[in-house]
């Protein structure tokens, strides 16, 4: 029996041993939510043994413990340990780690750790863009950080969009931010060639981002306060966008291939009358109309018979037919994008190329734009890392195809005003199939749409080679050379075959009947240089004291030039106008030509200190000197200091993190026309010369004085985070031209000064996320951020018009004005009070009292075209494979003024034979009635829009496998699906460009290209 008991216990403990040193081979694949992970870490806890993924995402370690723990770890992704528990094969599946994707972010000259920065920054990384579709750059913005507005100018594609950063800090000068494309600056300027206003308007600049690719975007920084921006000196003062496009991260070749195809329709419409309804208001007008006409006649000493025929004149042509405006000039749009990335990394070194193609047609007939993009992405080590060598090119051509869709359109109109005021029962073609024609200023839109042509070719080029030395373990010094070049034709014509009044229009001499057509070209060339010179010392002295200093020395240099040639008066039987520009008639040919440079040179220090790992001091000097100048002020000084007090840091409890900051600074502003400082003089058509400028020098940079307090926090585990700023900003020495007597032959001519006053800006911003569910398999999380504006003039003795207006009735009319103790583009205008019993309008006079308009008086109105508080939402849901996003944007508190009604939508233009819509045909105004500039066109610009909505599946499985696929997601995106806003227009997001002597606008909307909303299909495969 004690035998019995011996053996018993020696197998026992038998068993315990072999199951305490038992191991194993244990393999399995390494997955993202994209797909399989290449280059993943793992390793078996407490030990040196592990193992990286292979190209598949697969890794295989030899002799593992049966009960061992394997840590597994990428960067930006979540670290995560897993016990192998007796397992062969373990597959995991990492998730991100947004924590960590929003530690560092990336500022003027360098990066910093959010933790650590003492300034306003907000960082968007790749991962944010997925659930996007973006014709550009700044449309990734829009909704996504607080105090950044983005306000396309029209729904046409390649649009010009501002952007604006806490608001406006200039009157005439530049209000868009500086944006750095991989640590080169641009120039600010339009890309674009723009061209010659053929009589029915001028259309607004392109996107200067356009050139960009979605894609090729790893990251966008947003520098908002003076402590962020003031490194960059006189070009800060509008905040600062850094975009650092992506670089390799995958240590095996890596091919990836992305598509979309899009589907577009018009969001919202204008609903005019159609040919029944408008023959039914026709009809019943008719009595009264002829009635007058036959009256008017015999009181004119006509005879009867005569009288009878006026009174039939006077009646409208009912032709019976159908027209539906949309149908005129609007389809349905198609954009297909596809792009191809390879990556390839060593330890040395990494490579990414990437090529995008994309096709977009607009939904108004004849408009597009295609964009083909390349970016190159190269570093390498060598001596061991000592030196590091980055180069970077983006390339992108692009092709813009426009219809006559102006922003400055008078009374004949432009595409969009033809379609909509055409008379529904009129014909738009003859029976012979050739146009109907009514008269040469009532144009057939289908006629005027396909008589013009009109497209820019753009190439556009940013490299940049930056060399960092390694001096030693805390001195490196950096040298950057960038070129930014561009190349822009615009090529338009106007058929012979059209005629309009005043437009396209001449008679040669000694010839009784005119010629039609007219046709341009004008290029547009740039050349910028940038040189940067840096030294960074970074060391920890001990714990107590860290510091970070930056010293450097840049020059830029930016070059352009174009030219115009136009011609009008061509042959009826004359086609290619474009091309043969040489026969319109001889004394009707225009040629111009201008060039001009500007250097700017600059020296910059930056210090960032942390002291007891609490206290956080940033102190930033940079000093400018600029030829836009005058002689005597052509160098400034911008100064600023951050301050940063970290309260709680990895706390646990409720309050997990806590820092309070607070920062003062002076940046600049030289975002204003080149050579204002200098005298400049042109030559007439008839040779005279003119003085278009007189010299001014002691001419000077705008400055901005800015101060705001801040506070970082994290609560709940940090599940959720945000921030709350407070901020002001003081504009002085605002540039304006003034009228100057001319020392010179000529008219008199302006001279820049720097005006005495002040442009106040205040605001509040507010941001938060919260990670609702962060479980293995569901995660939610929401962001939300709002902001809240307010700008006003002070000390300002000025009275600035602004505004343009255009159309029937509005010759050299305004809306809004800049004058003292008011906010900038406020508006100024009759206050309209309604029609008394004969039709006319009632406005107000001086005092407030109702009176006729010739006793009314234009006055200020309390309301202005800037937002007063801007709001974004967004949601991200995971489920397994499945994940989906949804995001949402507004702007309250502003109004625009609808300048496309004012111009088209009044009884007398229905009386006239325009359509209209139906309550304004039944309105009680008079024909007679004139459609002065009122508060009657002034709404509300209050919107909610859901900007994006995307549900995507990512595949995995042994099929993938065998295909060599290591992800491919599949997903559907749905853009501007939803509006809520009560505006009457097309849409409430919308700045057409009215700008009036050099003077923008905002909240106008003129004969806006119509915003769609599309759906979207796409996938994206890695192999």
């Amino acid at each position: 029996m004690k035998n019995s008991l011996l053996k018993g216990l020696m197998v026992l403990v038998t068993i315990l041993c072999t199951s305490l040193t038992y191991s194993q081979d244990v393999s399995g694949t390494v997955s993202d939510a994209s797909g399989p992970l290449p280059g993943a870490s793992v390793l078996v806890k407490g030990t040196t043994k592990g193992a990286q993924t292979d190209f598949d995402g697969k890794f295989t370690i030899k002799n593992v413990g049966s009960n061992a723990v394997l840590v597994f770890s990428y960067i930006g992704l979540k670290t995560q340990e897993v016990n192998v528990a007796g397992r062969s094969n373990v597959n995991v599946t990492l998730k991100e780690d947004s924590a960590e994707l929003k530690e560092v972010v990336v500022i003027g000259y360098g990066s910093v750790k959010k933790k650590d920065a003492t300034g306003a920054v907000d960082q968007l990384s790749a991962k944010s863009f997925d659930n996007v579709g973006a014709p550009s750059p700044a449309d990734l913005l829009r909704g996504k950080v607080s105090g950044v507005q983005v306000t396309s100018a029209s729904g046409e594609p390649g649009a010009g969009a501002s952007i604006r950063i806490r608001g406006n800090s200039s009157i005439r000068s530049g209000n868009g931010p500086l944006i750095v494309v991989d640590g080169v600056p641009l120039d600010g300027g339009d890309v674009s060639a723009g061209g010659s206003d053929i009589g029915l308007g001028a259309s607004s600049a392109r996107n200067p981002l356009n050139f960009i690719n979605q894609n090729d975007i790893e990251s966008m920084s947003i520098l908002k306060d003076a402590s962020s921006t003031a490194i960059y000196g006189s070009r800060g003062a509008n905040g600062v966008i850094v975009i650092t496009t992506k670089k390799s991260k995958s240590k095996e070749p890596q091919l990836t291939y992305s598509n979309s195809f899009t589907f577009s329709t018009l969001s919202s419409n204008l609903t005019m009358m159609d040919a029944t309804e408008y023959a039914s208001r026709v009809a019943s007008g008719d009595v009264t109309r002829k009635a007058a006409a036959i009256a008017d006649a015999l009181a004119n000493g006509k005879s009867q018979a005569e009288a009878n025929a006026a009174g039939e004149a006077a009646k409208f042509d009912q032709g019976g037919r159908s027209y539906n405006w949309e149908d005129a000039i609007l389809q349905s749009g198609l954009t297909s994008n596809h792009d191809l990335a390879f990556t390839k990394s060593t330890e040395n070194s990494s490579t990414r190329f990437a090529v995008g193609a994309s096709n977009t047609e607009g939904i108004v007939k004849n408009t597009g734009l295609d964009k083909y993009t390349l970016a190159f992405n190269n570093s390498n080590d060598f001596f061991g890392g000592a030196l590091k060598v980055d180069t970077k090119v983006n390339y992108a051509s692009l092709r813009d195809k426009a219809s006559l869709i102006s922003n400055n359109a008078g009374y004949i109109g432009n595409v969009i005003g033809a379609a909509l005021y055409w008379n529904p029962t009129l014909p738009i073609y003859n029976t012979n199939g050739s146009y109907y024609t009514k008269s040469n200023t009532y144009i057939n839109p289908v006629h005027l749409l396909n008589a013009y042509t009109d497209y820019t070719n753009t190439n556009k080029l940013l490299a940049s080679i930056k060399s960092t030395l390694k001096l030693n373990d805390n001195l490196n010094y950096q040298f950057l050379f960038g070129i930014e070049t561009s190349n822009s034709a615009r090529k338009f014509q106007l058929n012979p075959t059209i005629d309009i009044q005043n437009v396209a229009q001449a008679t040669p001499p000694g010839a009784s009947s005119a010629k039609f057509g007219q046709a341009g070209i004008s290029n547009v060339e740039k050349f910028n240089k940038t040189f940067e010179h840096t030294l960074n010392y970074n060391k920890t002295f001990n714990d107590n004291f860290v510091m970070d200093a930056l010293l450097g020395y840049s020059y830029y240099q930016y070059n352009a030039n174009g030219n115009d040639v136009s011609a009008k008066g061509f042959s009826a039987n004359q086609m290619n106008l474009i091309d043969n520009i040489e026969g319109g008639l001889q004394n009707e040919y225009r040629a111009s030509s201008w060039k001009n440079q500007v250097e700017l040179q600059s020296f910059f220090g930056r210090v960032n200190a942390t002291l007891y790992k609490k206290f956080l001091v940033t102190a930033t000097m940079r000093a400018d000197g600029s030829t836009k100048l005058g002689k005597n002020n052509k160098y400034g000084s911008f100064p600023s200091v951050g301050l940063g007090y970290k309260v709680f840091e990895d706390k646990a409890g409720l309050v997990n993190s806590l820092k309070l900051r607070a920062n003062y600074g002076i940046t600049g502003n030289q975002e204003f026309a080149v050579n204002s400082a200098v005298a400049r003089a042109s030559y007439g058509n008839n040779g005279s010369l003119n003085v278009d400028t007189n010299a001014n020098p002691d001419l000077k940079w705008e400055t901005t004085t800015s101060s705001g307090v801040g506070v970082d926090f994290g609560l709940l585990n940090n599940r959720l985070t945000g921030t709350v700023d407070y901020f002001q900003r003081d504009t002085q020495d605002l540039i304006f031209p003034v009228p100057s007597a001319a020392t010179q032959p000529g008219p008199p001519s302006p001279r820049f000064v720097n005006l005495p006053g002040n442009l106040i800006n205040k605001g509040l911003e507010v941001s938060a996320n919260y990670k609702i569910i962060d479980s293995e398999k569901l995660t939610w999380d929401v962001a939300a951020n709002a902001s809240f504006l307010s700008n006003k003039m002070e000390n300002f003795a000025g009275f600035i018009q602004a505004g343009a207006l255009n159309g029937q009735g509005l010759t050299g009319a305004y809306a809004q004005v800049v004058t003292n103790n008011q906010p900038i583009y406020s508006y100024y205008m009759y206050e309209w009070r309604g029609y008394d019993s004969t039709g006319a309008s009632i406005y107000a006079d001086a005092a407030g009292a109702d009176a006729s308009l010739g006793l009314a008086a234009k006055k200020l109105v309390g309301k202005q075209g800037l937002p007063k508080m801007n709001l974004g939402f967004s949601t991200n849901v995971t489920y397994k494979n499945f994940d989906a996003a949804v995001s949402f944007y507004g702007a309250f508190g502003h109004y625009l003024y609808n300048n496309t009604s004012n111009a088209y939508f009044f009884k007398g233009a229905f009386e006239g034979g325009r359509n209209v819509p139906s309550s304004v045909a039944t309105s009680a105004q008079a024909q007679g009635d004139p459609n002065s500039p009122s508060t009657k066109y002034l709404e509300k610009g209050d919107f909610l829009r859901m900007g994006n909505l995307t549900v995507g599946y990512t595949f995995n499985g042994a099929a993938l496998e065998k295909m060599k696929i290591k992800s491919a997601r599949f997903f559907v995106n749905g853009q501007n699906l939803l509006l809520f806003t009560n505006y009457s227009g097309f849409d409430p997001e919308v700045n057409t460009d009215k700008s009036m002597n050099g003077v923008p606008s905002a909240g106008i909307d003129y004969l806006s290209y119509p915003r769609s909303k599309a759906i979207a299909l796409g996938l994206n495969v890695t192999f």
